[in-house]
């Protein structure tokens, strides 16, 4: 049957102690109308598959066994037994690590789907090994026009992105259009990954990758997720939602996750939960990438959305202190812009900490080996933008993002009067007990 919309999303029930083989059935049932992305897969001869996975066992917290921030060994078996049966591609994952780093293939430590990857024969791709190149954002990009990306990863032909349900304190949520950042390559060839987890910039740049690999497939594990922030702290914030949900399109598959979790995906920062940044699917659609639209897309599901306030991110900083943060981050953008020359021939193939007009850091390593508030001094709610001086600007940093951050900015009444919104302060120490 042709699809009369867009985007097709699928949510479906599936108890999050289920066996292997229910899990697979529910999958399976969420996949099955997902025709745009079985032509793509089915005519693909190599699929990369990027899981939340890669992270520090021991610092991983569980609900009653189940995994509550990466992807469920069961969710993942199911994803790779549907792609042996339906696909004759040759299948690989692909990721990278901030443990134990090295530039070789083959599981880590932290690879904690080693075990499912092994059982199905298939390899892991480290994206921070060679080769790599530059690739162009189709369109141009909304954040830059060009990023460093693993060859292996752009020439496959086909992605499938497989994220868990779950909040995030620095952008609010984090599915599978975020889980895509894990695929940036980090120095030597790359950037630091803070380059662009960055105030202002990371929701752009986000809605850039998804252009840049454009997943087929995008699978989100609801079997349990987690409220309130990632990785750390995890006592207390479980929250079993008993759902797998599967979409064509990372943006509509995130839109409908964000439903689900009872948050609006057509809202903005301000509003929970995007206390510190803007909202990366309302930042792609409005640059013509998917929809946040529920109307839009050809969307059922079997399960509820969960009552508003079950998920939540936790505000790190006050409201007064985030709008300081980002109304001199996008000063000292256009400060940057406008004195390139300058700073080009002072700093050129340096990075840099720009506060208030001032360098306060350089260096052509980009790791940041001293505290950023004690870089800041007497002015700690005065953010620093941190950039690459090229005398070429090739990155083709988008500075129109910055001006129209300022100007969004400039239209709040009484900025230092806005009522705060409701926000969930955690007490961790009593989760503890």
């Amino acid at each position: 049957m042709t699809p009369t919309k867009d985007y097709t999303v699928r949510a479906v029930h599936c108890a999050y102690l289920a066996e292997d083989e229910a899990v697979y059935e529910a999958l399976k049932r969420a996949t099955d109308p997902l025709d745009r992305a079985w032509a793509r897969l089915t005519a693909a001869r190599k699929i990369v598959i990027k899981f939340n996975q890669d992270y520090d066992p021991e610092r991983s917290p569980k609900f009653e066994g189940e995994r509550q921030q990466l992807v469920s060994d069961r969710v993942a078996r199911a994803l790779l037994r549907l792609l042996r049966e339906r696909t004759t591609a040759e299948l690989a994952c692909v990721d990278t690590t901030v443990f134990k780093r090295d530039l070789e293939d083959g599981y880590r430590f932290s690879t904690q789907l080693s075990s499912v990857l092994q059982e199905f024969d298939v390899p892991y791709i480290n994206v921070d090994g060679g080769p790599q190149a530059v690739y162009q954002v189709p369109g141009g990009g909304q954040m830059f026009r060009q990023y460093v990306a693993s060859q292996r990863v752009m020439e496959a032909d086909a992605m499938v992105d497989v994220q868990k349900l779950k909040n995030h304190a620095f952008m609010g949520i984090t599915l599978t259009l975020k889980n895509l950042f894990g695929l940036m390559t980090q120095p030597p060839a790359g950037k630091p990954r803070h380059y662009f987890h960055h105030l202002v910039r990371m929701p752009y740049m986000l809605a850039d990758l998804g252009r840049l690999f454009d997943p087929a497939l995008n699978v989100i594990d609801g079997l349990v997720g987690q409220a309130g922030m990632e990785w750390g702290k995890g006592e207390g914030l479980a929250r079993v939602a008993n759902t797998l949900v599967a979409g064509d399109h990372p943006v509509a598959t995130d839109a409908v996750g964000a439903h689900l979790m009872g948050h609006d995906p057509m809202s903005d920062w301000l509003a929970e939960p995007f206390h510190r940044d803007r909202n990366p699917l309302l930042v792609a659609a409005e640059g013509g990438y998917g929809t946040v639209d529920l109307g839009a897309i050809d969307y059922t599901s079997e399960v509820a959305p969960q009552p508003e306030g079950t998920f939540f991110a936790v505000m790190t900083d006050s409201l007064e202190t985030v709008i300081s943060w980002r109304r001199t981050m996008c000063e000292q953008a256009l400060y940057y812009r406008d004195h390139m020359a300058e700073l080009t021939g002072k700093y050129a193939g340096e990075f840099i900490l720009l506060q208030d007009n001032e360098v306060r850091w350089h260096d052509t390593d980009g790791h940041i080996r001293v505290s950023r508030r004690e870089l800041a001094g007497s002015n700690p709610d005065h953010a620093m933008y941190f950039k690459f001086v090229d005398p070429e600007e090739a990155e083709g940093e988008k500075y129109v993002v910055y001006e129209s951050a300022l100007a969004h900015l400039r239209t709040l009444d009484r900025v230092c009067k806005i009522e705060r919104p409701a926000v969930h302060e955690v007490d961790w120490q009593s989760m503890r007990g």
